[in-house]
Order: C-alpha cells, then sequence, then structure tokens
C-alpha cells in the first residue's frame, strides 16, 4: 500500500476535503485519520489486510477524502471484496487531485477498478426530484442526485426512492456480471386528503378523486330558512376555549423543543466519545454496537419531537388567531358556532378551526 494522506493536507486540493462543522474538529479529525492511514499502511505490507481495513475503515469515517478511499479500495481489490473495492475507488477517482506526487498511481487505481467492475453489476440510479432518499434492496445509499454508480452483485435488485413530500417509487432491475443497468424513478408529490377522497367543500364545490371521476355521492342537501341571530350578548366562551388551546400548544411546543434539544444533545456526545475512543459505527465491533444503535435512537428521537414541537406551534398559531378573529369581528356578521377539532393525516398532523364569523 502507498500512503498519499501527506500530500491530500496540501492546501492546493482542500476543494477535495469535506465540509466539517467546526474547523477544528476537521483539523483533529484529519490528522487522527492520517495516523490511522500509516498504520494501515504498514500491516498492509506485512499482509495483514483484514487489520488494515479496519483501521482504513475508522480513517473514513473521520475524514473521507481521496487518499483513504484508494487505500480502502486497493486494500478491499486484496480481500476480494470487489463490490466495495470499486465503490472506493470511483470515489478516488472522482475526487483525484491535480499534484504530480500521486499522479503515478492513477493508472493503478483506474486498474484495480476496471477489474473489480468485471466482477459485479453497476446501477446508474436517477430521480426527478432533488433529496430523495435513494433505497438498494432497502439500504441507504445516498440523496439524489447520487454523485457516482452504485455497485451491487450480479442478480436482481429492487431499488426504491423516498421523500417526505412525494409518494415513493420503486423499481426492480436485474445486471449481469460486468454489466451496467440504469434505473430512472419519478415520484409525485403526496395528494391532499379532500383529492383522495374526494370531499364536498362549503360553497357548492366539490373535490374530485383519483382521475377527475367528480364529486361524491352523497344526500341531497336540505333547504334551511335563515335564523335571526339572538340579541344577548356577544359569547366569550369560544374566545376563553381558544385561548386556553393555544396556550396548551405553545406548551407543548415548548416542552418538545426542550426533549428535543436534548436528545439531540445526548446523540452529539456519545458519537464524540465513540470517535474519540477511536472506534465507528459503520460497520461497528461488536463492543460498539449497543452505543452506536443508541446513537441513533436518539438522533431519531430528535427529529421526532422537533416535528412535534413544530405541529404544537403551529396549531397554538392558528387557535391564537381564531380567538382574535372571534373576538374582533363584527357581532352582526357572525355567528356562535366555532369548533377547534385537531387533525391527523399521512402528512403529519395540526388543528382546524371551523365556523362562520
Amino acid at each position: 500500500m502507498i500512503s498519499v494522506a501527506t500530500a491530500v493536507a496540501a492546501p492546493d486540493i482542500a476543494v477535495a476535503q469535506p465540509a466539517a462543522p467546526e474547523a477544528s474538529a476537521s483539523a483533529d479529525a484529519a490528522k487522527r485519520a492520517d495516523a490511522l492511514v500509516q498504520k494501515a499502511g504498514r500491516l498492509y505490507s506485512d499482509g495483514q489486510y483484514q487489520d488494515a481495513e479496519a483501521l482504513l475503515l475508522m480513517a473514513w469515517e473521520l475524514n473521507p477524502t481521496f487518499d483513504v478511499a484508494y487505500n480502502l479500495g486497493n486494500t478491499k481489490y486484496q480481500l476480494k471484496k470487489y463490490k466495495e473495492a470499486a465503490q472506493y475507488l470511483s470515489f478516488a477517482l472522482r475526487h483525484w487531485p491535480l499534484l504530480k506526487g500521486v499522479a503515478k498511481l492513477r493508472p493503478r487505481a483506474e486498474q484495480w477498478l476496471a477489474e473489480s467492475r468485471a466482477q459485479v453489476g453497476a446501477l446508474k440510479v436517477s430521480v426527478t426530484v432533488a433529496g430523495a432518499e435513494v433505497l438498494v434492496d432497502g439500504k441507504n445509499v445516498g440523496r439524489a442526485p447520487l454523485e457516482g454508480e452504485v455497485f451491487v452483485d450480479p442478480g436482481e435488485h429492487r431499488v426504491e426512492a423516498m421523500h417526505l413530500d412525494y409518494e415513493p417509487s420503486s423499481q426492480t432491475v436485474s445486471v449481469a456480471k460486468g454489466g451496467t443497468a440504469e434505473v430512472k424513478l419519478a415520484i409525485t408529490p403526496v395528494r391532499s386528503e379532500a383529492q383522495a377522497t374526494g370531499v364536498k367543500t362549503e360553497g357548492g364545490g366539490s373535490a374530485t378523486g383519483a382521475g377527475g371521476l367528480g364529486p361524491v355521492a352523497g344526500p341531497p342537501a336540505v333547504p334551511m330558512e335563515p335564523q335571526p341571530l339572538p340579541p344577548e350578548k356577544r359569547n366569550w366562551v369560544p374566545v376563553i376555549a381558544l385561548g386556553a388551546a393555544s396556550a396548551v400548544g405553545l406548551g407543548v411546543g415548548i416542552g418538545m423543543t426542550v426533549a428535543s434539544n436534548n436528545a439531540s444533545g445526548d446523540a452529539h456526545t456519545q458519537s464524540a466519545a465513540i470517535i474519540q475512543a477511536g472506534a465507528q459505527c459503520v460497520r461497528p465491533e461488536p463492543s460498539w454496537v449497543g452505543p452506536c444503535e443508541k446513537v441513533r435512537s436518539d438522533a431519531s428521537s430528535a427529529d421526532t419531537l422537533g416535528n412535534v414541537a413544530r405541529v404544537a406551534f403551529i396549531g397554538a398559531g392558528v387557535l391564537a388567531i381564531g380567538a382574535a378573529a372571534y373576538a374582533l369581528w363584527p357581532k352582526s356578521k357572525r355567528t356562535e358556532s366555532i369548533v377547534a377539532l385537531p387533525v391527523v393525516h399521512s402528512d403529519g398532523a395540526g388543528f382546524a378551526v371551523t365556523g362562520a364569523w
């Protein structure tokens, strides 16, 4: 193995380095990754490819740059793990720097990639919406648009595209050994609940179902004679009820925000501790499986709690507006019928305020 970690630290290829949240943390991670690459090089020279592979995976977790990918792809190639070798070598070649010191290594990387590709299949995946999550056989391989090809074992594979605001799409393809299959996935926006069910709207209109088949049939409307407004004083009960519900929603939002921040902080602290201990969560050792699962669980909880907090704040705002509108609207142009109901559907949750003011 030829280590090129020192060359990667040169300022003129800084563009190839992935962005990090903090410059100091990035510099420290790069330094630790360089040390791991140097140690892996010695193991590789002694023919200890599996031990070298483990150290290089840790270096990739800390600093995923072209030199780590080059050495990792080389090691995977020696271990006859051609699918993974092709993935890392293709990354290295896409990010290869214009430096004389490493130019002589490129033909070797291209040869290893060609030999690895001949043993596996490749998928070229495109999705109509950027940011959609792409899965191959249920495994997340990145977000659209994917930077390069996805290398797979020869045979049949299921490719999916998923996005929160769009209907998922999938396709099953077969790829031969040494072959390439092109997958194009088109995802469409999620229809609203009214569009999906054809619910009749207020004012005589209607929402049609899929295909524009017209309004949903229902019992005929019974005309009602207009009723005069009672002369009694303004009823403040709806204002009080809406205001109280708004305050509850605000409290729930604040509580969920605090809980989300705590879960996110726990995940960050645990992740930092794992990296500090020299471990990684891409393919963790058995002793680190539990801590890595805890990190993922805390991160997922933080995201869920954050979404609940946003819904609560939105609901509190809607209820507060409803209370103000009811209180300020001229009495002669309103009725006393106002209803606030929770709404839960496939896109999320919230509150619906109905009535005539």
